[in-house]
């Protein structure tokens, strides 16, 4: 019996190998390695690394710019998240309605998905170029006074999260439309006819039908938030006066403008732990949402 588990163990490390091993190399590997650069001090040059024990993370922790950085972070998730998953699924909703042409609509909703975050974030740059661009130029037509979208600290985040939601909310809808197509719809009938009414039968039977989709979509959008890089480079380089300045952001900077690697190394150790945690919380969150239901 115990020959036959140790074969069946066996069988089971045979076939996941194929994926730990790339996961080894490429991801645990490399932040083992990040993890130990976070308690040296270098310089991407120098051969040595000195050992300076928790100093980055003292230093990092006492450092202002880290806890703007990461309000600006959760800032940003929040308000990229939020906005993109209710964005989805209301297009979605719209769309499982069978309009005409409704997979055109949806070619056009996903298509932003699909287009190098860098393209995207060079046209928008145009469309918010303060004299010419064209979101000013609508305000404009509508009797508003031109905004500043990229340079006043005001409106900067909001402009980057409108290229982050307009980019994602086509790939949320996608996952939104296959999850509406799977709820029972002898569930609908049997809420219609206990005298439910639309909204009443979204609430309490669609949405929580869908919710392991929303945990998902969830999940996926505050680690691809967390780790946004190429439209905050392209439209703010992080300004003005650190307003888009994420954790990431800020890890890029100390690396590769400071060449502090350690100190750079100590952010990405807390960006982890970031991605974890929220993690964690979200799928506690959803385990009492699926017992309650």
């Amino acid at each position: 019996m115990i020959r036959r588990k140790w074969i069946k163990d066996v069988h089971a490390l045979l076939f996941t190998l194929p994926a730990l091993v790339p996961l080894t190399v490429f991801w645990l590997a490399p932040l083992v390695y990040v993890f130990y650069l976070s308690f040296t001090e270098w310089d991407f040059m120098s051969p040595e690394k000195p050992f300076v024990g928790w100093s980055n993370y003292k230093e990092l922790f006492d450092n202002p710019a880290f806890y703007d950085a990461l309000r600006v972070t959760l800032l940003f998730c929040a308000g990229n998240v939020v906005p993109t998953l209710v964005g989805g699924l209301a297009l979605a909703l719209l769309l499982n309605w069978k309009l005409a042409g409704s997979s055109l609509y949806r070619l056009l909703v996903f298509s932003p998905w699909v287009t190098p975050t860098v393209a995207v974030s060079i046209v928008w740059s145009w469309i918010f170029e303060p004299d010419v661009g064209l979101a000013n130029t609508v305000l404009n037509a509508l009797g508003f006074d031109s905004v500043g979208w990229l340079q006043d600290p005001k409106w900067a985040m909001a402009g980057v999260l409108i290229v982050t939601v307009w980019k994602s909310v086509g790939w949320a809808m996608v996952f939104y439309l296959v999850a509406l197509k799977n709820v029972p719809s002898d569930l609908l009938e049997a809420a219609a006819l206990d005298g439910a009414n639309e909204r009443q039968k979204f609430f309490r039977v669609t949405l929580p039908l869908i919710s392991p989709t929303t945990f998902f979509l969830f999940i996926v959008l505050t680690i691809e938030s967390l780790q946004a890089y190429d439209q905050i480079n392209v439209l703010t380089q992080g300004g003005p006066s650190g307003t888009t300045r994420t954790l990431l952001y800020l890890y890029y900077q100390s690396a590769f403008e400071s060449f502090n690697v350690g100190q750079a190394s100590s952010v990405a150790i807390v960006l982890v732990f970031c991605c974890v945690a929220l993690s964690l919380i979200a799928y506690a969150f959803s385990r009492k949402t699926v017992h309650y239901h």
